[in-house]
């Protein structure tokens, strides 16, 4: 019997949290990078740049920052479409970036379409970053459009709209108003 080496692969990849082929293609592009990441609680996103001694985060985003402007944080897509325009405020204000061109990287995030990293980078665009990749995602997915089925919930079920939305209820919110908050804490974000 011989000695046969076994090879690991690295720490990262054995944990499933960096998919080292798709990162190599990111990075190999040469652009900065949009990194967005759903969490149980938040949404988190920033753009980094590859350096050899350690990615460099150039602009970042928390969820928890629309509470300034008074929206609830939740790891849902609306949330991630005002994120998506937070960031790029961000970005556009840095002289250095403003005209830069951006890749998506959504980790190990199943890239499926409307999904929430594609709607946090329809934000982007819509806040004024320039997105590498052509990204169409339904305005009705990110808005809180149907008032009328919340209305009929509340009326109908209103056991099933306390448990649906218990979390808005107990901050006070109500969900009949969502879309129009959207709408106020976009304009908000936008404007400053």
């Amino acid at each position: 019997m011989g000695n046969t080496i076994k090879s690991l692969p690295f720490r990262r990849r054995r944990e499933a949290k960096t998919n080292y082929k798709k990162r190599f293609a990111i990075v190999k592009s040469g652009l900065d990078r949009i990194v967005v990441r759903r969490t149980n609680k938040r949404v988190i996103a920033h753009v980094s740049r590859y350096n050899i001694k350690g990615d460099q985060i150039l602009a970042y985003a928390d969820s928890r920052e629309l509470s300034q402007y008074k929206w609830p944080s939740r790891p849902n897509k609306p949330t991630a479409y005002l994120l998506g325009i937070l960031l790029a405020k961000k970005v556009t204000a840095k002289p250095e970036l403003k005209s830069s061109e951006f890749i998506l990287d959504i980790g190990l995030s199943a890239p499926v379409t409307n999904s929430v990293p594609f709607v946090f980078a329809k934000g982007c665009v819509d806040g004024g970053m320039k997105v590498r990749n052509g990204i169409e995602v339904k305005e009705s997915l990110y808005n809180y459009s149907d008032t009328k089925y919340v209305k009929e919930l509340k009326e109908k079920k209103p056991e099933a709209y306390k448990r649906q939305y218990s979390s808005y209820i107990k901050e006070g919110i109500d969900a009949e108003k969502l879309n129009a908050l959207f709408n106020q804490v976009k304009e908000r974000i936008l404007n400053v």
